[in-house]
């Protein structure tokens, strides 16, 4: 399982492809996210107030397929700035220990960042800004399922960007 991790040269030299495979990954990651999602009451809460900020539409407003569609969306991007994180990271910090494609101490970082940044702008800032009903109504429960899937996509992104890295 261990490989010689991009080094930051190689990273660089590589990275269109691996900023590729990352957004990837977080398309995954959002799709693994809608298991826990669905499983609480107001799960896909977070989908339906991003959807409904970009069709500037109420919530109520947006149908599930709008709704997964932001989901999916916004999880690629997060996995477009865990490849950003990551390549920031891996030029300023000495390579050491290399698991799947990526140097361990820049991938952790950068996964725990995501996944904090993920969950806090969406329920520090979309959430109270957008979801003003729900906001009033559920914040504390609304907030704590999204943690929860927050949670979810970052462990799944701690798994498979070292492993989907390895191809670049």
């Amino acid at each position: 399982m261990f490989s010689p991790a991009l080094t930051p040269l190689t990273a660089a030299a590589n990275a269109p492809a691996f900023v590729l495979v990352c957004v990837a990954c977080g398309f995954l990651a959002a799709l693994v996210m809608d298991i826990p999602m669905s499983q609480e009451e107001d799960g896909f809460v977070p989908a339906y107030v991003a959807a409904a900020i970009v069709r500037r539409v109420p919530p109520a407003a947006v149908t599930f397929a709008q709704g997964a569609v932001a989901h999916h969306a916004a999880g690629a991007l997060a996995g477009g700035l865990y490849a950003g994180c990551y390549l920031a990271l891996s030029a300023a910090l000495p390579g050491t220990v290399a698991v799947g494609g990526v140097d361990l101490l820049p991938h952790v970082l950068s996964t725990a960042a995501v996944a904090a940044f993920v969950y806090a702008f969406f329920a520090h800032v979309v959430l109270p800004r957008a979801g003003r009903r729900i906001y009033e109504e559920r914040a504390t429960a609304v907030r704590g399922q999204w943690l929860r899937s927050s949670v979810v996509f970052g462990a799944v992104i701690g798994v498979i960007v070292p492993a989907f890295a390895t191809v670049v």
